[in-house]
């Protein structure tokens, strides 16, 4: 079993992949939370924060500013904004889609296609937390488009790269259930078992935008998580 300290990030550990006077990019643990719930965990904001005061010698509150979010059990790049004239920027560039994101994830079945985009209308059960994929719109639901593609077989699991064209709740864990394919650990959508840290595998891989201050073109790339199966993904 993982030690809790692989399993959180804290100030100390932080994978910061990114960092300007504006932005701040981390690579999130399959512990983290983006921002506080109900289970009273310390959210990733607040360490990023501890980080920010730590490293500046700030005295008195950080300003911090959550642009997205990435479900609890998956890893990869998190955006914060630094700064307030930032975030509102971010936030329509994210609202406008103009921030491409794109995330690997590990299935065990093989997908029917090799390639191929994925057309539904999720509806959330906020009792279990959970969303159900459906072929045609139904009453409380909501469009969800995603494209994946094969990029790799492993010896007992398919490499997908996903790009979204939607951001609905838990959408690419409901719409690779939806074509048979669960994804690694994800005991909530149908894989027989779970990953022993409690993550699943699905990886925010890559996240590219225009800079909202500096107009530069920025890409991310977020390191794999530390095991054997996500490093064979790289070989």
């Amino acid at each position: 079993m993982h030690n809790s300290n692989k399993l959180h990030s804290t100030k100390d550990n932080l994978q910061i992949i990114y960092e300007d006077n504006h932005l701040i990019v981390v690579n999130k643990r399959a512990g983290d939370i983006v921002q506080g719930d109900k289970t009273g965990d310390k959210p990733l904001s607040d360490v990023v924060k501890e980080y920010l005061k730590d490293k500046y010698h700030k005295t008195g509150n950080v300003y911090l500013g959550v642009v997205h979010r990435l479900d609890r059990p998956t890893t990869g790049i998190v955006l914060f904004s630094k700064t307030s004239k930032a975030l509102p920027r971010l936030n329509k560039l994210f609202a406008e889609k103009k921030a491409t994101k794109t995330y690997w994830t590990l299935v065990k079945n093989q997908p029917p296609k090799a390639k191929d985009t994925l057309i539904n209308w999720l509806k959330k059960n906020p009792k279990n937390n959970k969303s159900t994929a459906h072929n045609k719109d139904i009453e409380g639901s909501k469009k969800a488009i995603l494209h994946y593609e094969v990029i790799k077989k492993l010896e007992n699991f398919y490499l997908l790269e996903i790009k979204l064209e939607t951001g609905r709740h838990h959408q690419i864990r409901t719409q690779l259930a939806k074509i048979g394919c669960p994804i690694r650990g994800d005991l909530k959508y149908g894989f027989e078992r779970s990953n022993k840290n409690g993550s699943i595998s699905l990886h925010a891989r890559r996240l590219e935008f225009v800079h909202p201050v500096k107009k530069e073109h920025i890409k991310i790339i977020a390191p794999l998580p530390d095991e054997n199966l996500w490093k064979a993904c790289e070989a």
